[in-house]
């Protein structure tokens, strides 16, 4: 194990090396750095080294911490980077896509675990509520670019940015639907209205109200600390800023029972409201996205590896998952996206780019780890699922990877409207 341990930080530190060396690469080679960083990982996993930890069925809690602490750092580097004021017109792209989208998303792809893979109806749900939002860590390629207060974020990269980072809080109250059904049913119980209107009372309207409190919260008082006049900021090290921003608006949500990302989302956002002109934000902005960077890279080379060991391992793979994973891609995030944002005062190819641009990645992984670890699925239910979500999760790295620059140049610069 020791051995292997340490080939795995060889292979990590070839990737840390292929991110460092990107924007040389990527002038030769039109790849995104997930897709280099993936590739070799299934390159590693199916030719060289087997590594048992990267099971999921046996290390989920191994997975559901490693994926959760990158999607936090992705929230607060989403937050902090936003620099569009809170208005209805302005976020009303946003709303859209979260109130209509992500529920033609959830229910679609759960209707199709149920019909087309034989998945249970809690298994089922769950397949939609971990694939509906778009990834906070995968997308940053595609979102606003640092803090710089002038306003002049385009539509599609601030609907995006902003989407990404409120929809993975708000895909919880599905993933615990979900969970309260499996668990009904592994018990030989009833899902009665009782157990749903406690879940659309406590999973929906308290977690998510207390989330977004604690957020404006944390992220007011820690704005009012480190840019007091009795304190001098340039002191102040960003990386405790970033980090106590994300622990302490996650714990203390967690705290009272809400959902964290929310809170840190809702928090970043908060503090870069506080001297929003400072050019401290961009400070924060920076180590955020390298913290980011460097574990993001750990993720998709042992993401690589796994779908590598997979192949090696003739895991089968029928058509059916290929057919469903492109419908859900191609099809149900488009269509759910146009819908949404039919009838706004925008470019057509601003609403095409946003709603094709539905990138599935890490989130994903955290949100199915954390399921499958309460002990409600069964085997069979969490083979499909971690089959499903990674092929999902591969073709949206490598079709989103290559078409994320192309669709954002078809869209019009905020100069020409």
């Amino acid at each position: 194990m020791i051995e292997k341990y340490n080939l795995f930080l060889l292979v990590c530190g070839i990737a840390f090396a292929f991110g460092a060396m990107f924007p040389v690469i990527s002038k030769r080679l039109p790849i995104s750095l997930p897709i280099l960083q993936v590739s070799f990982g299934m390159i590693v996993g199916y030719f060289w080294i087997t590594l048992d930890f990267l099971n999921p069925l046996e290390n989920g809690l191994v997975i559901e911490k490693l994926t959760e602490i990158i999607v936090l750092v992705s929230l607060v580097g989403a937050g902090i980077k936003i620099d569009t004021p809170l208005s209805w017109r302005l976020w009303r792209p946003t709303a859209r896509l979260l109130l209509i989208t992500m529920p033609i998303g959830i229910f679609a792809m759960a209707a199709l675990g149920y019909y087309t893979f034989g998945l249970s109806l809690g298994a089922a749900i769950l397949l939609g509520a971990v694939l509906a939002p778009t990834d906070p860590v995968l997308a940053s390629s595609i979102q606003v670019g640092p803090p710089n207060d002038d306003g002049e974020e385009d539509t599609p990269r601030f609907t995006l940015t902003s989407e990404a980072g409120l929809n993975d809080g708000l895909a919880f109250p599905f993933v615990y639907l979900a969970i309260k059904i499996a668990e009904a049913f592994s018990q030989d119980k009833a899902f009665t209205t009782e157990i749903l209107w406690s879940w659309f009372t406590h999973d929906v309207l308290w977690k998510i109200g207390a989330g977004l409190v604690v957020g404006i919260i944390v992220g007011k008082v820690l704005g009012k600390l480190v840019f007091s006049k009795h304190t001098s900021e340039t002191t102040i090290s960003q990386g405790y800023v970033v980090i106590a921003l994300t622990l302490l608006a996650y714990g203390l949500a967690e705290y009272v029972d809400s959902y964290g990302f929310i809170a840190v989302f809702v928090a970043a956002f908060t503090f870069r409201r506080s001297e929003l002109s400072h050019s401290y934000h961009q400070d924060l902005h920076d180590f955020a996205e390298q913290s980011e960077g460097l574990l993001m890279s750990l993720v998709l080379v042992g993401f690589g590896m796994f779908i590598g060991q997979g192949l090696q391992a003739d895991v089968e793979l029928t058509w059916n998952v290929y057919i469903v994973s492109l419908i859900f891609l191609f099809l149900i995030r488009p269509i759910g996206g146009i819908i949404a944002l039919s009838g706004l005062n925008m470019h057509h190819t601003e609403k095409y780019a946003i709603s094709a641009l539905g990138i599935r990645g890490i989130g994903t992984l955290y949100y199915l780890s954390y399921a499958l670890n309460q002990g409600f699925f069964n085997e069979e239910d969490a083979v499909k699922l971690w089959i499903v979500c990674a092929i999902v999760i591969l073709i949206s790295i490598f079709v989103h990877g290559v078409s994320a620059p192309w669709l954002l140049k078809m869209t019009p610069d905020k100069s020409d409207k």
